[in-house]
């Protein structure tokens, strides 16, 4: 990158380009990369490919100011006064931030979190009342899963600034993020009693109306947004609002529309391949395989095109052109994470040495003595969702969500205002006084309580939260735990297939799904030595082939009572938001358990990673 502007600043914009293009190939991503493509095209006189790098620079990091200022000139030039206008505006905005904010803003969308938050935090010491500021932390403490203090910042925010609309749509996106849906609802009237023709707040109006069960408002809302602003964006929305109410066929419709009036457009393709029923005509085959090769086609709606052709593929039972694509589209969206598989092997090595038995029989009696969280841990495409259904299935048990709440809570633990070169927690569970622990898990409760209906226990199948078992038995010593476990080559090939809508960045390399599984699997060796009887092994295997067996002994150990309609949980009539909620709709079928080996010439370097926890060799107790 520093060659590249050097080339440039030396006014040689052709060795600039040489130099920039091959970075494009190698971080396809960077937002720079693209703002210095820019710049070369257009010092080369070459607008139209100029204003394509400045739109790919700005979509990928919205704070870059000169190239805005680019788009803005390039398009007024080009007799494009519209878009001219909104690139305009946008650079106008930007010049009006303080330059430390910019930068904060330009971290932010890098993903240069922890620059981002120290820089941020430093300049509200200074300006404590400045909204943007306010702003920007929340943002990244979003980003981080610090949702509490997200919430509390938007809402100072709009106590200084009750018009600022843009952080009252962040604080809706956050409220909507914890489940907090009613007043969330509110939120967004708001926003629409200040422009009710808005297309954005008309959209969050219909998405929080169907989390709060107000379906045909939802729809109806959807309904009027496609008919008024026919974009793909729109009806992908409501296809996606139609799949979690069970409504396929009409989903389908909806997307095939997206697909329709954006033939690239790869999340409307993935999102008909994530259907997981769904069987692509030849038509739709050549037009993704088309738009995917097509240079054009944005870096996103590349790997989402290759995702759906794997799945397309593989229906079909080509399975080598399958696994092609699966792995193009796993190569792809690796390039743009910053997974570090040492860092997790780490902080579980730290869960075991801290949260070892000697700490729990010194804790033992404190916490918070509620006894109705039952946690369904373990693996993503491990049938947790199932489990979770089943659970759900019974009177007395609230099925939810994946909750963010554990996570937040060990990330707030952690510390987060500057860099250090060990981390604070878990060491800090060590510490923690009997009253901060009682305290912390009365919080977890009654943060919860809105997910609820009312029933004697809940679920909270969050799959990550097996890293923090040892922190949820101290603030909650009665809860529940679930250890939800698959073959794990099935699992892997499973999680490889699957494009995820955000985290599970260990998914998309075998090397790292292996690493992984391998390092979950010792840590729960370790928590079911420091906890014995009480974690529930629960294998897809076995509910697939004696449910009842299994339903009971998962019954039993929550403290319920049999219940039939947990054995016809497909029955069960609620929203299911993963990627397993077509499959929780349907009895159980034996099928997919060997899926996996119609790929098993691909797979043998995921079973020679897994080495003694392969299919063969499955570890964990009972």
């Amino acid at each position: 990158m520093r060659l590249g502007r050097r080339h440039l600043d030396d006014n040689r914009p052709a060795a600039a380009l040489d130099v920039l293009l091959e970075l494009e190939r190698l971080t396809p991503n960077d937002s720079l990369v693209f703002e210095a493509l820019g710049h070369a095209h257009a010092a080369l006189k070459a607008p139209v490919e100029a204003i394509g790098a400045y739109e790919k620079a700005t979509r990928l990091n919205p704070a870059l100011l000169a190239s805005w200022q680019a788009l803005a000139d390039l398009r007024r030039a080009r007799g494009d006064a519209g878009r001219a206008a909104e690139a305009r505006a946008r650079a106008r905005f930007l010049r009006g931030m303080p330059k430390d904010l910019r930068k904060v803003a330009s971290l932010l969308h890098r993903k240069k979190l922890r620059r981002a938050e120290i820089l941020c935090r430093d300049f509200l010491k200074r300006f404590p009342r400045n909204t943007e500021g306010m702003r920007l932390l929340a943002n990244i403490g979003a980003k981080l899963n610090i949702l509490d203090d997200a919430e509390f910042l938007l809402e100072s925010a709009l106590v200084f600034q009750p018009d600022f609309r843009a952080a009252r749509c962040d604080y809706v996106n956050v409220l909507r993020k914890r489940q907090k849906f009613e007043p969330a609802l509110a939120q967004v009237r708001l926003l629409l009693e200040s422009d009710p023709d808005k297309e954005l707040y008309r959209s969050m109006y219909a998405s929080i109306c169907l989390a709060v069960g107000e379906v045909e408002a939802s729809l109806d809302t959807y309904d009027k947004l496609t008919g008024e602003h026919p974009n793909p964006l729109n009806f992908l929305h409501r296809g996606h609002a139609l799949k979690t109410v069970g409504r396929q066929a009409e989903a389908i419709d909806s997307y095939r529309e997206a697909t329709r009036l954006k033939a690239d457009y790869g999340d409307a393709w993935w999102s008909l391949g994530n259907l997981k029923t769904y069987r692509f005509e030849d038509a739709e085959i050549e037009r993704m395989k088309a738009s995917e090769a097509d240079a054009s086609t944005s870096f996103v709606d590349r790997y989402h095109l290759c995702f759906a052709l794997g799945k397309a593929l593989e229906n079909r039972g080509d399975y080598d052109a399958s696994f092609g694509f699966y792995a193009r589209g796993n190569r792809l969206k690796k390039s743009e994470i910053n997974y570090d598989p040492d860092r997790i092997e780490a902080e579980a090595k730290r869960q075991a040495m801290v949260c070892d038995r000697r700490l729990f029989e010194q804790r033992a009696g404190q916490g918070w003595p509620a006894a109705d969280p039952i946690f369904i841990v373990g693996l993503p495409r491990s049938d947790s969702t199932l489990l979770e259904q089943i659970l759900a299935s019974h009177p007395q048990v609230d099925g939810t969500f994946e909750l963010p709440n554990i996570l937040a809570l060990a990330h707030k633990l952690n510390g987060r205002a500057t860099r250090r070169s060990e981390p604070e927690y878990p060491g800090i569970l060590r510490q923690l006084r009997p009253e901060t622990l009682r305290k912390l898990g009365r919080q977890y409760i009654d943060s919860t309580r809105i997910y609820r209906e009312g029933a004697a226990f809940f679920t909270d199948k969050m799959p990550n939260n097996f890293r923090h078992i040892g922190l949820i038995k101290l603030i909650l010593p009665n809860a529940r735990i679930i250890d939800a476990r698959r073959d794990p080559m099935a699992c892997g090939f499973s999680v490889y297939k699957q494009l995820f809508a955000e985290g599970q960045e260990f998914s998309y390399s075998l090397e790292d799904f292996a690493r992984y599984y391998r390092t979950y699997v010792r840590l729960m060796d370790h928590w079911n030595g420091v906890f014995p009887g009480q974690i529930c092994l629960v294998r897809y295997e076995d509910v697939v082939r004696d449910i009842e067996t299994e339903v009971r002994r998962m019954l039993d150990h929550c403290g319920l009572p049999f219940h039939a309609d947990c054995l016809e949980f497909h029955k069960t009539s609620r929203a299911v938001r993963t990627a397993s909620s077509e499959q929780v709709r349907q009895p159980l079928y034996t099928s997919g358990l060997e899926q996996w080996k119609r790929y098993e010439a691909h797979l043998q370097p995921l079973r020679d990673l897994l080495g003694s926890d392969g299919p063969d060799g499955m570890t964990g107790n009972p």
